[in-house]
């Protein structure tokens, strides 16, 4: 089973969009703290709709926390990054990936980079432009993740 992992997300309603999603596509999402928001704010909530019954969440107090359960539950840690090794429609996911996902303002840091067992990016045309938003990146990663697993059939 996929999973979505945020590293400390800032935006509210980025996490909403994105627990949105991992409620329609059955996938644990799981946010490691410091979060820049109060799980209770109305602009998560909003955002999440009322989908929230629906999302198989999982909240970590730490990154030491979540390192953690992902030992006893196994699985390859796959970094989102402008600077991943490869693309993300190159890259061969599989049914235990965890798809890691940094703050809006910062990204991943490097040395959760460092520690996953992959790294890849969503290719864009214009070189000027950073990054995508947080919520699309997810919805990207996951969907072709998906997709490459026969998910979406």
């Amino acid at each position: 089973m996929l999973r979505v992992v945020l590293v400390h997300p800032q935006i509210p309603p980025n996490t909403g969009n994105i627990a949105r999603t991992c409620a329609a596509t059955g996938t644990e999402l799981h946010l490691v703290e410091p979060l820049g928001f109060e799980i209770s704010d109305r602009y998560l909530k909003r955002a999440g709709l009322d989908y929230w019954p629906f999302v198989n969440l999982h909240s970590h107090d730490s990154l030491d926390t979540f390192k953690a359960v992902h030992q006893q539950q196994g699985g390859r840690w796959i970094a989102f990054s402008t600077a991943g090794a490869s693309s993300y429609v190159k890259f061969q996911f599989q049914t235990n990936d965890w798809l890691l996902f940094g703050s809006e303002t910062t990204g991943l840091a490097p040395n959760v980079i460092e520690a996953c067992d992959a790294s890849v990016y969503i290719p864009m045309s214009q070189p000027g432009v950073r990054s995508l938003n947080l919520s699309v990146s997810v919805a990207a990663g996951l969907f072709e993740a998906r997709r490459q697993l026969g998910y979406l059939e």
